[in-house]
């Protein structure tokens, strides 16, 4: 149906990364071991003071904050630097003392998001965070985050998960993974177990095995995980749940604005991955896997593309060896996906972000003029005079770009949501949402966008994490104590309903979906016609 573009998913810019909430300075020194089995005592948290747990590799010191434990920095991983770079993550070593996680570790290798970001270079980038209640008489529930980026961006420590540790009782972890050509390049000469590419699937792998192998010891339930992303981060949702060897390793999944059809064949990666190798110096495929060890890591933040839209790529997951047999949504359709309750939804607007970010940079946007070639460009499988029928700008205020934006909302995210809805619903409960906010707090580099941005891509986040600059108006502030709720009930039971709060239904095939807005959430059942699902669902796919 259409090649989808990098920009779609690049979600890279600081104002779309929630800042951890900065680790106090230790004030009052209490200690307080906790074993590998489970929680300690409880007892009165004292604010500033260390707290110590015990995992499989040795001890780790966090902090207790004013309302949660936070453990930051935290290896699950050997560094994949040298022979372990483009190679499976190796098990992390252990260390005798107590080693201080106070502090996020590294950023995977990426290019600055904006011109004030540094740019981060530092291969030894495999650690993940974990923020607990300050109960520790019981064991929690697990939200595992996986976070978005366009798989060329981001990191877990962007995200504050005050709230859902909180209001929720959750145990958060978010995590690092290996992005760009470090963690998807496909080269045949860096071929491991009979297959190419997806090592930051596999680093996600490894750290949901550290998850089922210590959460215990920071009072979480390693039999009560919920894997959950958005962006990038709901699309590896999508291929851990097709992936067999992410089997028993979570127990539920939530997928936020995820267009999880965007898979690449494992052949055609190969073919630009060579290409790849070749601009960096390394044309020779024999001789490929040592000339890439030894290429600076400053040169590998170049872009890798395997899938491409309007002039942009991204790089990503590959489909076809024993990690990731076929592509998620053939899995989710023919059963062999993991049967486990979800979670999923999407923004109403999502592809107006996208389009404020041509916008930021370029200062152009979608005319009248360039509306009707852009579509052809954008689909090049479906009839361009069909879609510029069913979305004419007469529909949206005599709005190009609102038009154009339409398009790609509808057939890369919503209809996409429900196909998963559809499939998924057949073998395991699913819940789906829409979160349509018409004025949901933006980036600020988007103000003077000539468009409204509405429920745009990534615009729910600040509705469940913390994010500086993101801030809600009293409505939205109560919108998102009711996301906060479903969300932490939904990882807790399965199931997001409880008192007190709108119902939502349990998703039947092309059945209604929660609208999430302030004052006004509900169960709608015009979803599909609203995105034009029917259309999108009959168009040309190649």
């Amino acid at each position: 149906m259409f090649r989808l573009a990098g920009a779609l998913l690049a979600a890279r810019r600081p104002a779309l990364r929630g800042a951890l909430v900065p680790v106090l300075t230790v004030v009052v020194v209490l200690t307080v071991v906790v074993g590998c089995g489970g929680p300690g005592p409880s007892s009165a948290p004292v604010i500033g003071a260390d707290v110590v747990v015990r995992t499989a590799g040795g001890q780790l010191r966090g902090t207790v904050e004013q309302n949660r434990r936070s453990f930051a920095g935290i290896r699950y991983a050997a560094a994949p630097v040298g022979p372990l770079r483009w190679a499976p993550p190796a098990a992390a070593p252990g260390w005798s003392g107590v080693r201080d996680a106070t502090r996020p570790g590294p950023r995977c290798p990426q290019a600055p998001a904006s011109a004030t970001d540094d740019p981060s270079t530092s291969e030894d980038c495999l650690y993940l965070n974990v923020s607990t209640p300050l109960d520790t008489s019981t064991t929690h529930p697990v939200l595992l985050w996986i976070h978005g980026g366009g798989f060329v961006g981001g990191s877990g420590d962007r995200y504050d998960p005050t709230r859902l540790v909180t209001e929720g009782n959750l145990v958060v972890v978010t995590i690092n993974y290996r992005l760009g050509a470090l963690g998807f390049l496909a080269h045949p000469a860096l071929a491991h177990d009979g297959q190419v590419g997806n090592f930051g699937l596999l680093d996600q792998q490894a750290a949901m095995r550290w998850v089922r192998d210590n959460i215990g010891a920071f009072g979480g339930d390693p039999n009560r995980v919920t894997l959950a992303g958005e962006s990038a981060g709901a699309m590896s949702v999508c291929d851990q749940l097709a992936s067999p060897a992410s089997a028993g390793l979570f127990q539920a999944a939530i997928i936020q604005s995820g267009p999880c059809q965007a898979q690449q064949n494992a052949r055609a990666a190969e073919r630009v991955s060579l290409d790849y190798a070749a601009a960096l110096g390394c044309p020779d495929p024999p001789a490929a896997a040592a000339c890439l060890r030894a290429v600076p890591v400053a040169r590998l933040v170049a872009p890798l593309s395997y899938y491409s839209l309007a002039g942009f790529g991204m790089p990503g997951p590959v489909t076809g060896g024993a990690l990731l047999p076929t592509d998620p949504l053939t899995a989710m359709a023919n059963g062999t996906a993991a049967k486990v309750p979800v979670l999923l939804g999407s923004t109403h607007d999502e592809f107006r972000f996208f389009l404020a970010q041509g916008y930021e940079a370029t200062k152009r946007t979608v005319s009248p003029a360039t509306y009707p070639g852009l579509v052809g460009e954008t689909f090049p499988a479906a009839p361009s005079d069909a879609v510029l029928r069913q979305y004419p700008p007469s529909r949206f205020g005599n709005s190009a770009p609102l038009a154009f934006a339409a398009t790609v909302t509808d057939s890369a995210f919503a209809c996409i949501t429900g196909n998963i809805g559809n499939s998924m619903s057949r073998t395991a409960p699913v819940y789906a949402y829409e979160f349509a906010d018409p004025n949901a707090p933006m980036p600020g580099g988007f103000v003077g966008t000539p468009f409204p941005l509405g429920a745009a891509h990534s615009f729910e986040l600040p509705y469940l994490f913390g994010m500086s600059g993101r801030e809600l108006n009293p409505a939205q502030r109560q919108l998102a104590d009711q996301m906060v709720g479903y969300w932490a009930r939904f990882v807790n039971t399965g199931n997001p309903n409880g008192p007190g709060q709108p119902e939502w239904p349990r998703y039947q095939p092309n059945g209604p979906v929660l609208s999430l807005a302030p004052n006004a959430t509900k169960a709608i059942g015009n979803f599909a016609e609203d995105h034009q699902c029917a259309f999108w669902n009959a168009a040309p796919r190649r």
